[in-house]
C-alpha cells in the first residue's frame, strides 16, 4: 500500500454523539472542553475507512495526564424494537438494526476499519483531586506497523481548579443477581457468584449508583404469575416446631461487600407481589431436612400464615440492622407499581408493614398521588411524566424514576432515543430538587416476565417487551461487566447536577436556574426542555466558566 492508501477520516466528537455505521456523519467535529477536578470527563474519536478493509490500527495517546485516560471502542447491538410505534417526533430512527451502545476494551491486534463505516471510540478521562489545573493536549494517533501515523486528532480539555462534590441524589438502579448466576452459569451465591456481584456493585457506585436493591428474599419483580424467577434469597429460614429461625450470615456478606464497594444505602427488595400487593414473593426454608418454597404466588399475602411470618420476621431483621448500624442507611419496598385499583390492599400491607418499620423510610414506584394524599405511602416515587401533582403540592424529599412508560416528552435511554435525551435528567432533577431516582434495569438479561433468558448481545429488548435500552445498561463481559454508552451518558448527567451544586454554592439556587434557563422560550421542566446536545455542552460549560470565575 501507498502511504496515501492508509489514510483513515477521523473526526473529534463529542459525548452525546451516537455514531451509525450506517450512515454519514453530520456532526461537527468538538476538539476542546472544561472539566472539574474529580469529574470524568468523555469525547469521542470517530474513524471511516474509504477504501479497502484496514486492520491492525493501533491507538495510542500522548498527554500529559496520559495514566488518567481510557480507550474502549462503541460496539455495536441489534434492536428489533427500538421504540414504540406512537413515538414522539424526538428519536433518533425508529427502524430495526445495529446501535452503537456497548464499550469494549481495545483488542490486542488493535482497531479493524471497515470499509465506508464510521465507527467511534470512546475516550474518558479520569481526573482526580490531584489532577494539575489548565489545558491538557490529548493527541489521538492511528498507526499502522508499516505506515506509521495514519490519522491523528487533538483534543483539549482544560482542568478546572475546583473539585466536583460529592453527590447527594441517592440513586438506585436494580441489580438482578439471579440474571449475573444464569449467564455465568454458576451457582447462586457460590464464591464465582459473589465475586461477580462484586464487580458489578463496583460498576454501579463508580458511576453515583450508591443505593443496592438487597434481596431478602428474591424479588417478586417482572415475574410470570404462577412462574418463578431463580431463588436469590439472602436469609436463611428453618422451620423447627412450627418455629421460624432466621440466619443473616449471608446478609451480613453482602453488607460488608457492599461496603467495601462504596454503597451508601440498602433497599430491601419488595415484601409483596408486584402490581397490586395480593401475594407474598418467593420465600424458601429448611423444615425437616427439607429446603422448599413456603410463600409464594399461592400465598394470600393478607392472611394470617403470611402476617405472622412477617411478624416474626421484620423484628428480627430490625435488630440486624441495628446491630449492624444500618439504621440511617436502610429503605424498605412494599409492592412495585400499584394501580388506581390495588389501594386496599396496599394499604393493608402498608399498616402491617408500619408495625415494625415505622422508624424506617418505605419507598415505591407508584404514580397515583391518591396513595400519597391518602397517607398510604409517604415517600411516593411517581414517574417522570406523573410528577405535576406531586410537585404541585410539594412532596418532600420527592424522587421519581423512568421506564418504558416513559417514553413520550420525558427523557429517557432507549438506544433510539439522542443522547441528549439521556443527560437531560440531569438539570430537570436539580431544578426540581429531587431526593432520588430510582430505575429497574442495571442487567435484567431475560426475557419480560422472566419467561427465559437472553444473550443481551443479541437481544437487546427483553425478547420484543420493552424497547431496546429499558432493561439494562451493562453487558456480561469475560469476568465482568461490561458498561455501556447509555450508562456513561447518564453519569455525565449525575455530574451535571454536581457541578449545578456547586455553582449553587456561590450564587444561590435561583442564579443556577435563571442561568439554566437563559435564553428558552419557556421554564425547564421534565416535559419542556432544549433538545439540542449543543445546547446541553454549551449550558455545562457555561457552569463551569462560572465556577471559575468564582474561585
Amino acid at each position: 500500500m501507498s502511504a496515501q492508501e492508509y489514510l483513515l477520516d477521523t473526526r473529534c466528537l463529542s459525548s452525546l454523539v451516537k455514531v451509525f455505521a450506517d450512515e454519514e456523519l453530520k456532526e461537527s467535529a468538538i476538539t476542546e472542553g472544561t472539566a472539574l477536578l474529580n469529574e470524568v470527563y468523555a469525547f469521542q474519536v470517530a474513524y471511516k475507512r474509504s477504501g479497502s478493509k484496514l486492520e491492525e490500527i493501533a491507538v495510542n495517546v500522548e498527554s500529559d495526564i496520559r495514566d488518567l485516560i481510557t480507550i474502549r471502542a462503541v460496539g455495536l447491538v441489534p434492536s428489533e424494537f427500538p421504540v414504540y410505534h406512537n413515538h414522539d417526533d424526538n428519536i433518533l430512527r425508529m427502524k430495526p438494526g445495529l446501535f452503537p451502545d456497548p464499550l469494549y476494551p481495545l483488542e490486542p491486534a488493535g482497531l479493524s476499519a471497515l470499509p465506508y463505516q464510521w465507527r467511534s471510540l470512546w475516550i474518558k478521562v479520569d481526573l482526580t483531586s490531584n489532577t494539575k489545573p489548565g489545558i491538557h493536549k490529548i493527541f489521538i494517533k492511528f498507526e499502522t506497523a508499516e505506515a506509521g501515523t495514519i490519522a491523528e486528532e487533538t483534543f483539549n480539555l482544560e482542568v478546572i481548579p475546583e473539585v466536583l462534590p460529592e453527590p447527594k441524589l441517592i440513586q438506585t438502579n436494580w441489580l438482578h443477581t439471579d440474571c449475573i448466576a444464569t449467564y455465568y452459569k454458576t451457582d447462586v451465591f457460590s464464591e464465582k457468584h459473589w465475586s461477580l456481584i462484586s464487580k458489578f456493585i463496583k460498576t454501579a457506585v463508580n458511576h453515583d449508583i450508591n443505593m443496592v436493591l438487597t434481596p431478602l428474599f428474591t424479588p417478586p419483580l417482572d415475574t410470570e404469575v404462577g412462574a418463578e424467577r431463580p431463588t436469590v434469597q439472602l436469609v436463611d429460614i428453618e422451620i423447627k416446631d412450627e418455629i421460624y429461625h432466621f440466619c443473616f450470615n449471608k446478609l451480613k456478606r453482602w453488607v460488608d461487600m457492599c461496603n467495601q464497594n462504596g454503597v451508601k444505602y440498602f433497599e430491601f427488595a419488595h415484601l409483596y407481589s408486584q402490581w397490586g400487593a395480593e401475594h407474598a414473593p418467593k420465600i424458601m426454608a429448611v423444615e425437616k431436612g427439607e429446603y422448599k418454597q413456603i410463600f409464594g404466588w399461592k400465598t394470600d399475602a393478607h392472611g394470617k400464615i403470611y402476617r405472622d411470618f412477617l411478624s416474626k420476621f421484620l423484628p428480627e431483621l430490625v435488630l440486624f440492622i441495628e446491630r449492624n448500624g444500618l439504621s440511617h442507611r436502610v429503605y424498605f419496598h412494599i409492592s412495585d407499581e400499584p394501580g388506581p385499583n390495588d389501594i386496599k390492599a396496599y394499604k393493608d400491607a402498608s399498616d402491617h408493614i408500619n408495625t415494625f418499620l415505622s422508624d424506617y423510610p418505605i419507598i415505591d414506584a407508584l404514580s397515583d398521588y391518591e396513595y400519597y394524599e391518602k397517607g398510604i405511602v409517604k415517600k411516593p416515587i411517581p414517574g417522570t411524566n406523573y410528577l405535576e401533582p406531586f410537585l404541585e403540592k410539594g412532596v418532600p424529599d420527592l424522587w421519581t424514576y423512568y421506564c418504558c412508560g416513559q417514553y413520550k416528552e420525558v427523557a429517557n435511554r432507549f438506544f433510539a432515543f439522542p443522547s441528549a435525551r439521556n443527560r437531560i435528567i440531569g438539570m430537570q432533577l436539580y431544578k426540581f430538587n429531587m431526593t432520588g431516582f430510582l430505575h429497574w434495569g442495571f442487567n435484567f438479561w431475560y426475557s419480560q416476565l422472566s419467561k427465559k433468558k437472553i444473550n443481551p448481545f443479541q437481544v437487546t429488548d427483553a425478547d420484543h417487551g420493552f424497547p431496546s435500552g429499558d432493561a439494562f445498561v451493562v453487558y456480561p463481559g469475560e469476568n465482568g461487566p461490561i458498561e455501556s454508552l447509555r450508562l456513561e451518558v447518564f453519569y455525565e448527567a449525575l455530574q451535571d447536577i454536581r457541578a449545578l451544586q456547586l455553582l449553587e454554592s456561590y450564587v444561590g439556587k435561583k442564579a443556577v436556574i435563571e442561568l439554566l434557563e437563559e435564553g428558552l422560550n419557556e421554564p425547564l421542566t421534565f416535559t419542556k426542555y432544549p433538545q439540542s446536545g449543543d445546547w446541553l455542552l454549551k449550558k455545562r460549560e457555561q457552569v463551569n466558566r462560572e465556577i471559575k470565575d468564582r474561585i
